[in-house]
């Protein structure tokens, strides 16, 4: 049977809908414009997430259609504030995870040939692509706990497996070797593992929650439904991963403990809920929802309990990602403008 594209994957993935042949997403209408309520409001009306419980240091970054035609890279404040714009060019470009250190982030973007791994520093200065050398499709980057490598997916190979390397996009290693698509891998922790998605068990396109060393040996089957699982993360403490699952019908936040027991629905609701990422402290997670008629950026608690709408607006806002180290966080000031243009890359342009 013929596997799933890469690129279908990611959209999927990200609950896009699937651009045509010029990588153009296909956007349905924003409808009415929304209120965008203050901070304030927002805390008031999830009753117990207050300024205190969330803070005001560290960042968020997303991506989202705001910007117009394609889909660029934002950060915010972690409680919604002061929204910046880091790229912008005739790509797509998909969030990614932070550097340990909070000053960089990786992501994937799109050319007119194929996908690619790229990295900007939280400033939107600094931005190269990392490995785009095979004409392959290349995405979901992970960063790993010490920051010397990236985790990530490529095509290079003829089917979606797992690679390592230097976050310079040198010295490529190869972990997965499966006739199925293996993708979206995640660190634990200390380093040691990483937990990924793949369909090698199962009928192609549907997907279980997998885990191995990370020198690729190992592997072991954490999920096994008949439903599809996505887009696990490692919780800070090394104790459970989350991920989202349509094993109940729309799909939900799920976290399981790493031995495949304990597994709870975190949010249970009739919306699509996707893309969940933990705090650094564990006490919270952010993620994407289409419960106000969009996607929008939420948090919780990581009992599930206090949904709060941080973005409130009316294009797709997805994919959110906390930043590591609060500590070294860029306070991002009002009304902010500044705009950075991703690089032309040449072998995209053959």
């Amino acid at each position: 049977m013929k596997r799933i594209s890469f690129l279908l994957i990611i959209l999927v993935l990200a609950g896009c809908s699937v651009p045509n042949k010029t990588f153009r997403l296909i956007l349905e209408s924003p409808g009415a414009s929304k209120a965008n309520p203050t901070y304030e409001k927002r805390v008031a009306k999830s009753g117990t997430l207050t300024n205190e419980t969330i803070g005001s240091s560290g960042l968020l970054v997303f991506d989202s259609t705001r910007s117009g035609v394609y889909r660029d890279i934002y950060v915010m404040n972690i409680d919604g504030s002061n929204v910046m714009r880091l790229t912008q060019g005739e790509a797509n470009s998909f969030a990614g995870p932070w550097s340990p250190d909070g000053l960089r982030l990786v992501f994937t973007g799109f050319g007119p040939t194929n996908s690619f791994i790229a990295s900007i520093l939280v400033d939107g200065s600094g931005q190269s692509i990392l490995d785009d050398s095979h004409g392959s499709d290349e995405g979901f980057p992970a960063w790993s706990p010490d920051g010397q490598r990236v985790a990530f997916t490529s095509s290079r190979d003829g089917d979606n497996e797992i690679y390592v390397m230097n976050t310079d996009g040198s010295a490529p290693i190869r972990l997965t070797e499966q006739s199925g698509d293996d993708f979206a891998p995640s660190w634990s922790p200390d380093g040691s593992q990483i937990v990924f998605v793949s369909d090698r068990d199962q009928l192609p396109g549907t997907y279980d929650i997998y885990i191995m060393k990370a020198d690729g040996s190992g592997t072991r089957r954490l999920t096994s439904d008949r439903a599809i699982d996505y887009s696990p993360a490692w919780s800070p403490d090394g104790k459970m991963i989350v991920f989202r699952s349509q094993r109940n019908g729309p799909a939900d936040i799920y976290v399981v403990n790493v031995d495949g027991s304990g597994l709870r629905n975190l949010t249970n609701d009739p919306a699509e809920d996707w893309a969940p990422s933990w705090s650094p402290d564990g006490s919270l997670i952010a993620f994407q929802t289409n419960r106000d008629g969009n996607w929008e950026i939420y948090l919780m608690a990581a009992d599930g309990s206090q949904p709060v709408n941080l973005t409130n607006d009316p294009a797709d806002d997805q994919l959110p990602y906390w930043q590591f180290t609060p500590s070294v966080s860029i306070v991002l000031p009002n009304n902010i403008k500044q705009v950075h243009h991703l690089p032309h890359h040449k072998a995209l342009h053959k």
